[in-house]
Formats: C-alpha cells, structure tokens, sequence
C-alpha cells in the first residue's frame, strides 16, 4: 500500500472528522408531516407587532435563549449585538422619525438603498411599524435604476449612504413625488436629513400602526428579459406570514440557531432569509458587511463564528470550493441552503466531502416564497431543487399577474421536469432552452458537465446562430487560475469531448469563448440573456 504523505494525511483527517454530521429536523419529522400548509391568516397582521414584540415579551420572561436577534460584524472585528428588545427600542424610535419629521404617512413608498448595516434592518422593522411601503433597492444601481424606480413607484422619501447620494440628487428634480432624503452618514449633506441627528430628538414610544393583512408591504423591482424592471407588491401577510414555510421547515430555524444568509439587501432573498423567515421563529440573524464577496472571509468567518445555519447563492458554492476546505473547521455548522440556481452535483459533492453537509436547495420567485425544495429528512438527489413546498403566496401588478395564470396555475416562466417520485430538476428560463436542429437543450444540464473538468470554474451556456443549424450551444468559460496559460485551442477540444462523454453528445458545446468573468445579477444569477444578445446582435 502507498504510504499517505503528511499533507495528504491532515486532508483526510479533516474531511473524515465532517463525516459525522447529520441533519435531522428540529420542527418537523418528515416532508409528509408538513402537509398541507394552511396558515391562518387574520384580519389584521403586523410583522412587528404581532412576531417581534412577541419574541421581546419571550425575552423578558426569560423565554429565549441567550442568542442576539441580529448579530453584525464588519471586516474591522466591530460588531453589533441587538437583542429583540433593542432592535424594538430602536426601530420604535426610527418610525417616530419617519411619521414625524418627514412625514410620510401609512402606505407612502419609501426607496431604501443602503448595504448591509444594521440601519437597514432598522429601517425594515421601522416601516412596518409606520405602515410606510418599503422599496429595497441594491447599492449596484444606476442613477437610471433609481430614476426609474422613483418615477414609477411614486416614492415619496429615500434612505440612502455617502456613496449614492450624489446620484440621488441628479435624478431628484425630474421626481415630483419625492420629499424627503435622508443621509446614513457621520457627515452632513445639502438638501439631505441626517439620519443620526433626526434619531438624537425622538421618543423610544410608539404605538404600531394597524395594518390589514391585504395591505401592501413592500415592493421589490424584478427584471424580466425584455422591458424595464417591474414591480413586485407584497402584502403584510404574504411575506410576514407566508415566509413562516421557509423558516419553519426549509431553514429548519428555532431561536437557538444563528442564522447567516449573504444576500444582497436589494434581493428579495433578504427578506425571505434575512427578517422574516429567521426572525418568525425567533432565530438569531447574523450578517457580515463585506464590500464584496471574498471566498476566504466567508470562510473564516463560517469558523470563527457560532453559524449553525448558511444560506448562499449557487454562485457562492461554487467559489468556496475552489478554495483549500482542508484549512478551515466548520464546528457549528448544522444546515447548509443554496438558492439562485441549480446547484451542480459536483459542485454539492466537494462540499459535502470539506464539511459532512449536504446543500439543501430551494426555489422560488420574488413574486412567491419557497415554491419548492429539499427539506431535511428528505432524499437528495443531486442537481435536483426537491419537491414542492407545503404552500406559497403570490401577489403582483394585475396587468402582469393576470399575464402568469392559466385558470389556478401561476406560470412561474421557468422550464423543468419532475420525476416520479415528485422530485423537480431546473431546465432553464423558457427563452433560455436551446433549439439546435430539433434537439431541445437546457443549459444547466450542459453547465453541468462542464464544471466537472478540472479547468472550468465557471460557465454559461446560451444560444448561437448557426446557418444550418438555426442555433447551436455556445458555452462562456471562465477558467481556473492553473488553466489559464494553456493553449485555449486544446482546451476547446477538451472540454468539447468531456460534454461528450459525461452528457448526451448532441448537447456538447459548438462554440466555446472564455472570458474573465460572467455577468451576473445581484442575487448572483448568470444573465444569460446578456449574453444570448450579444451572441444574436440584440441591444
């Protein structure tokens, strides 16, 4: 037998001491027992006054563990630690400056673009307490973006950082309905309210205000493939309550579990798993504010912290496990979720191997919650995003939903298959699927056999125009970093042949152009719709 060297020996350790993790449900027995779903929905409904004063009531009487209700940290080692009775002293405060200095009343809209900071959560949990109609918005957008979002939502005050408002302010006099502007910032700004010195003059008293359960929440924009963003109403109970799916049983959460979801702030996904789906069942949010992803503070930070429970993006997976696994102990960690897109089975392999975890995939819209997902107790079956959630809320602009419903189905415009076992597998969007001389091609399945060679990290698959052909699969590469050097003509015809050998061989890629990056939504998603435009000359 070939001795295993010392290097060799430390990896093998590591992975085998993961091994030993299980993930059993804490809420539930089986996916059979949480059927059907049927949630009671009142009349009235606040998320704030009916879940969070509830948890502050539990923490009085000594109720609930020791665990923050949000827990914040920065790559500076500063942290923030609330409990559910500071983040209630605090957002009671920030509602009283919202109804009172800038007055905006029940169901004004207001544009929140602020990173991951805790006013952004105040700010969330103040609106709710207000009434006020919250529009999350990334801080990637455009001065475009925000034009846009202000003119068509009518907004009437905005909440933003240093960084952006110089943007505000060019679109603002082309906005008539905004009135107030007010700064998360240490310095002062012309035209701009500070959002620290508003907080200094305001009582820590304020009665929450009644809301219908019907009664619009917030709004997310969402793009579609052609047109502008468009917008996304929830109600007080579709998310404050229908997330209760997603924190109950896809996130398994109780109040001793923190909870880490990376999210962007203007994706839906951190409401879903950043307020209200951990917080439903009194569950610690974490979060760390990192100016952008980096694959080795998540990492440490997965180590150094007590993270029972981790939410990403595919995209995230996929460049953790381009990293050395071995260096890192993931000792609190229990339940590991992926969102965005399908999660290849490769790349859930490595995972598994570095930290004994599977990932538990979940889909679902920001029209919806959890739509469909694999839930702990259940079989995985690699590449697959499980079976359908117990139940969903979907509410839009009636001119768009009407446009996503055949009698009681809504049309979600995504394409996939299900198995006879009720398991469903992600095809691609509907415009996404490839035609190539009658073969009817998904680009995940394609993406998929490419991330299993060793020079790919990553990979998107669209359409190409072929004149005999009509469209033939194109793949973008981008290639690891010890790959880089090599011939790329050699490399074609490798990765050509390995489609060929793991996949249906008429699905292999005619046409393959590596590039340094993808593009991407902010939620991580590849934009194949970029990129099939520029390969048919669309603008």
């Amino acid at each position: 037998m070939r001795a295993i060297g010392k290097q060799q020996f430390c990896v093998f350790r590591h992975i085998s001491s993961q091994m030993h993790k299980t993930s059993h449900p804490q809420n539930f027995t089986d996916y059979e027992s949480i059927k059907p779903f049927e949630p009671q929905i009142p009349l009235y409904f606040n998320f704030a006054k009916d879940v969070l004063d509830k948890w502050t009531e539990k923490e009085k009487r000594g109720e609930r563990g020791s665990v923050p209700a949000l827990w914040w940290v920065n790559d500076n080692k500063e942290e923030v630690r609330w409990s559910f009775e500071e983040l209630g002293f605090h957002s009671r405060r920030l509602a009283n400056v919202l109804c009172g200095p800038c007055q905006l009343s029940k169901q004004d809209r207001l544009l929140l673009i602020l990173p991951r900071v805790p006013e952004w959560w105040l700010v969330n949990v103040a609106c709710l307490r207000t009434g006020t109609v919250l529009l999350p918005g990334t801080s990637q957008l455009t001065s475009r973006d925000i034009l846009h979002r202000l003119q068509i939502s009518g907004a009437k005050g905005v909440i933003t950082d240093e960084s952006l408002a110089p943007l505000l302010d060019a679109v603002a006099p082309d906005c008539p309905s905004l009135r107030v502007k007010i700064l998360v910032s240490d310095r002062k700004r012309e035209g701009w309210r500070n959002l620290g010195d508003l907080l200094e003059n305001v009582s820590s008293d304020h009665e929450c205000v009644e809301t219908l359960s019907d009664d619009p929440m917030t709004i997310f924009f969402t793009s579609g493939t052609t047109g502008s963003p468009k917008m996304t109403q929830h109600s007080h109970c579709s998310y404050g309550i229908g997330l209760t799916v997603n924190g109950r049983y896809w996130l398994d959460l109780t109040e001793k579990d923190v909870m880490w979801n990376t999210s962007d702030t203007g994706w839906a996904k951190s409401a879903w798993s950043s307020v209200y789906a951990p917080w439903t069942q009194g569950a610690c949010v974490f979060t760390h504010h990192m100016p952008r992803f980096d694959s080795a503070i998540v990492l440490k930070t997965l180590s150094d912290y007590p993270i029972s429970t981790f939410c990403t993006m595919t995209t995230a997976y996929r460049m953790l496990v381009l990293q050395d696994l071995s260096k890192y102990n993931f000792k609190s960690l229990q339940h590991c979720l992926g969102a965005g897109e399908a999660i290849n089975p490769d790349v859930m392999r490595k995972w598994r191997e570095a930290t004994g975890l599977d990932i538990y995939e979940g889909y679902g819209q920001t029209e919806t919650v959890l739509i469909a997902g694999t839930f702990k107790g259940m079989k995985i079956k690699p590449g697959s995003f499980g079976k359908a959630s117990p139940a969903y809320d979907v509410q839009g602009e009636a001119e768009k939903t009407r446009e996503c419903y055949r009698g009681h189905f809504y049309l979600t415009g995504d394409r996939g298959v299900m198995d006879q076992d009720g398991y469903m597998w992600f095809v691609g969007r509907a415009d996404d699927v490839i035609n190539s001389s009658g073969y009817r091609i998904g680009p995940f399945e394609v993406e998929s056999a490419l991330i299993e060679h060793q020079a790919v990290a990553e990979s998107a698959v669209v359409s190409s125009p072929d004149p005999v052909r009509g469209e033939v699969v194109k793949a973008f590469v981008v290639l690891t970093a010890e790959y880089m050097s090599h011939d790329k003509g050699q490399l074609v015809k490798d990765l050509q042949a390995h489609v060929k050998k793991v996949t249906a061989p008429y699905k292999y890629p005619r046409k393959v152009e590596f590039v340094e990056q993808l593009p991407k939504t902010v939620s991580g998603k590849i934009r194949r719709v970029e990129l099939r435009n520029k390969e048919w000359g669309r603008t």
